[in-house]
């Protein structure tokens, strides 16, 4: 395979799998964006609908169901909510002029119903009492069911809906939570896993585990691999200009947030102290503490409110069964609803209120939030309480804003003053979802249904046109390294050292250039077999490649075993290797903090270890491999131009210190542990490095220490102050200074940092050791230069390449910066020469 062909292969689209249908064959009483999207959904054959309330996806996913059944010769499987199957039923029949749907329980009851299309809840999916592999087709209503990954109906219908061959999902409110819950849709739909979208798309906080933002530079392809399976659209004209928009006019919507205050000083928390109040935010149950303490002062002002607008009808939400009643006591002519109600006289009090026969209704959002059309009677709706669940808070407003309603929709929302950061929340939500929507809408519009369209768009993030950027002691190259290293003369580089892309774990361009853009590590690796073989070439015989690499957390999650395990990604790197020719001779290791490494995953955690220490590992240490070209001469192994070090430079002691890697300053002393416990925090990282050195390791003593210190309150959970430290220096270096990277300068200047930079510790030591001043160090994945740069600083010519234009711009700068301090002429240079 030529390299060109391969980075088109990365062109991830959901592909076509359904079937063309005939404009004639979808039925007439389907409004053209509705026909529409159903012909759409059917040629891709797992698809999604993201439509606004009202757009009609009732009759969409009906006529879905019913069109695939009748292609596949088999039964379709509508799955909905509770209370919400009247909505199916009236549309087939009334809309439609198909015979009623059957709602059903167990298989038997599928298995003996003459029904194409059936109708079951999620829960009788979820405990098994139906399977969806027996249909032909599926479709998934209100499928915000699915934004919980990892909980136990995803994981649940993940397996179950697996190679079903017709399905669709359908609901106005996906994914507000930062776009990134999408791609559980995806999973579900099989177009991409979750962990391969999850890397491709999302950036890793550093500082907090499961905290991850989509990548800015990859904002405009992430939408447009979603609306390559997703569908959104507000009004019909979103598909075609030429539809009408008559009838589907959203009403003014008035928001009234009611804020009620709270008394202070009445909190005591656990250690029996007295606080000003219970802050909601704090935790679940601070937030339970603060619902059950203010219902009543709450519900007297919902009463107000309902009082206040006689001739109004209400919906009054709730969540707990205490506000429930205090409502009914409050308004005794409120008709309510709750779970354990036998089901027909719910759906009869829904209906009821739905046609306008009930004034008040009181409902809990997870019972009537979904699928309920109350628009037609009702504009007012009051909230009793808020939470976190935005999903929830959203559908339930759209009971009444939707299309068809012709009065203002007034809504009020009632919550405490310590109460103000759920809130913020919810409105930060809000804003997120409604910008999903406008970019999804905006690529609609401008890319139409066509996924042709789409892929053309997306080939034009191939490729990069070359700049070179040369100094007197620095080369800078913005391209592919394979595509420049092909460039390369053969036997011309004297050092190679590179930390590689971490797999398929980051993306640092916009490119399917980029090595860190495929689906897997299978991938990765495919990629690496055009580059591996050009490293070998252009490096001189004998000379040394050193590659930093790490092992990658593969989370549970993501693999299905419910436990972090690691991918051994530097054994598959030295296998790689291996197989191109390079010579495998030694491997540095670099111990990293675990408490740091533990703030970024959660897999290491005391309390977890304390629950059950079988699944807990030990943090990633950074690894340097050590490779080799064979020299022409297998005789005596030496390189064809060896790195040679003068024995006055280069003495005894030295060699001496540096093999065995023991390091100790003349003068100090030991210090004890009295001593140690009385240091500050910000010292105490490096001397109990260095005492851990130069005293006999005792494990006991090593936790007992930690223990005091943090009875002390010197024991930080950001970082590990009382880290191992390494007696050997030459195989584990313990003192690699985290915070001296080019990262430190590239934050000062409020520029993008670079996701896994390269210590200059390490790169001072590996040019030091495998190369010779003069020669030419290469770093194949320059990123800001880090390894040139301290070529050029260590007298040595630095050769990087890049393929970021934002790392290579700042990159450059650096290789300047370094190139002006060496090159620029100091007094003693005068008078040296007026000494000669």
């Amino acid at each position: 395979m030529e390299y060109i062909d391969f980075l088109k292969t990365k062109i991830e689209l959901a592909i076509d799998s359904g079937f063309t249908v005939e404009r004639d064959a979808i039925n007439k009483a389907l409004k053209p964006h509705q026909a529409d999207a159903v012909a759409w959904a059917l040629k891709g054959g797992r698809r999604a609908l993201f439509e606004s309330f009202g757009l009609g996806k009732t009759v969409q996913e009906i006529e879905f169901c019913h069109l695939a059944a009748v292609h596949e010769g088999g039964k379709a499987l509508i799955v909905l909510p509770l209370g919400v199957k009247q909505e199916f039923t009236q549309d087939a029949v009334n809309i439609l002029g198909y015979e009623r749907p059957k709602y059903v329980r167990t298989m038997q009851e599928v298995k003996e119903a003459k029904e194409q299309i059936l109708l079951t809840n999620y829960e009788r999916v979820r405990d098994g009492d139906i399977d969806p592999s027996y249909f032909a087709a599926t479709s998934l209503d209100e499928a915000s069911v699915l934004r919980s990954f990892g909980s136990k109906t995803y994981q649940t219908f993940l397996d179950k809906f697996k190679n079903v061959k017709y399905k669709l999902v359908a609901t106005a409110t996906p994914s507000p939570n930062r776009y990134k819950e999408l791609i559980h849709y995806a999973g579900y739909l099989e177009v991409m896993d979750t962990g391969q979208a999850l890397t491709r798309f999302f950036q890793r906080d550093s500082t907090k585990a499961n905290n991850l933002k989509l990548y800015p530079n990859m904002e405009d392809e992430f939408w447009l691999w979603v609306s390559s399976w997703a569908l959104f659209i507000t009004k019909p004209s979103d598909l075609n200009p030429e539809y009408s928009d008559e009838g589907y006019n959203l009403p003014d919507l008035k928001v009234n947030w009611h804020e009620l205050s709270i008394e202070y000083g009445d909190a005591v928390e656990k250690d029996g102290q007295i606080a000003l109040f219970n802050e909601a935010a704090a935790g679940l149950k601070e937030a339970a503490q603060v619902k059950r303490e203010s219902i009543e002062q709450r519900v007297q002002t919902m009463k107000k409110i309902v009082e206040d607008s006689p001739e109004d009808h209400f919906v009054l939400w709730h969540d707990l069964e205490s506000e429930r009643h205090a409502i009914k006591k409050a308004l005794p002519e409120v008709v309510d609803i709750y779970g354990s109600m036998d089901y027909e006289t719910r759906e009869n009090r829904v209906i009821n209120f739905s046609q306008g026969k009930t004034r008040l209704f009181a409902t809990k959002k997870s019972i009537s939030g979904s699928g309920c059309n109350f628009q037609r009677y009702c504009h007012r709706e009051i909230f009793l309480g808020i939470d976190y669940e935005f999903n929830d808070f959203i559908q339930a407003i759209h009971r009444c804003y939707r299309f068809l309603q012709k009065e203002p929709v007034q809504i009020d929302i009632i919550y405490m003053e310590n109460e103000r950061e759920i809130k913020d929340a919810l409105m930060e939500k809000w804003k997120n979802h409604d910008h999903m929507v406008e970019k999804m809408i905006e690529i609609v519009k401008k890319y139409g249904l066509s996924s042709a369209n789409i892929e053309k768009r997306l080939e034009r993030k191939m490729g990069v046109e070359t700049v070179r950027v040369e100094g007197k002691n620095y080369t800078a190259v913005h391209d592919d390294c394979v595509e420049e290293t092909r460039r390369m003369e053969t036997n011309s580089i004297d050092l190679i050292h590179t930390s590689i892309p971490f797999g398929n774990h980051y993306e640092y361009s916009a490119n399917y250039n980029d090595f860190g853009h495929n689906k897997n590590t299978e991938k990765f690796f495919e990629q690496m077999d055009f580059l591996t073989p050009e490293l070998l070439r252009i490096l001189k015989p004998g000379r040394v490649a050193a590659v930093h690499v790490k092992d990658r957390v593969l989370f549970g999650n993501a693999t299905g075993t419910g436990m972090p395990t690691i991918e051994p990604f530097h054994a598959l790197c030295i296998e790689h290797y291996i197989k191109h020719g390079f010579q495998y001779f030694g491997m540095i290791t670099v111990i990293t903090d675990v408490v740091r490494e533990n703030n970024q995953t959660y897999r290491l955690g005391w309390t977890e270890q304390c629950k059950d220490g079988s699944k807990m590992g030990v943090g990633c240490p950074e690894y340097i491999l050590l490779f080799r070209k064979l020299p022409t001469d297998h005789s005596t192994a030496y390189a064809d131009t060896p790195v040679k070090k003068s024995k006055e430079e280069y003495t005894r002691a030295r060699w001496q210190i540096d093999a065995h890697g023991y390091w100790r300053s003349s003068g100090d002393r030991l210090i004890s542990k009295e001593e140690l416990k009385d240091i500050s925090v910000n010292n105490l990282q490096a001397v109990y490095r260095k005492y851990s050195r130069e005293s006999v390791y005792s494990y006991e003593e090593h936790v007992k220490l930690a223990e005091e210190l943090d009875k002390n309150g010197k024991l930080p959970a950001s970082f590990m102050v009382v880290a191992p430290g390494s007696w050997n220096q030459m195989e584990v270096w313990d003192d690699i200074n985290r915070m001296r990277t080019l990262n430190t300068t590239q934050s000062r200047r409020r520029l993008q940092m670079h996701v896994c930079p390269l210590q200059l510790d390490i790169v001072e030591r590996i040019i030091g050791r495998f190369s010779n001043p003069g020669e030419t160090v290469l770093d194949p994945f320059g990123g800001l230069m880090t390894v040139p740069m301290t070529a050029v600083k260590m007298n040595r010519k630095g050769y990087g390449i890049e393929l970021s234009p934002d790392y290579f711009r700042d990159g450059v700068g650096y290789l300047q910066e370094a190139e002006n301090e060496r090159e620029t002429p100091t007094l003693f240079d005068f008078m040296g020469e007026e000494n000669d």
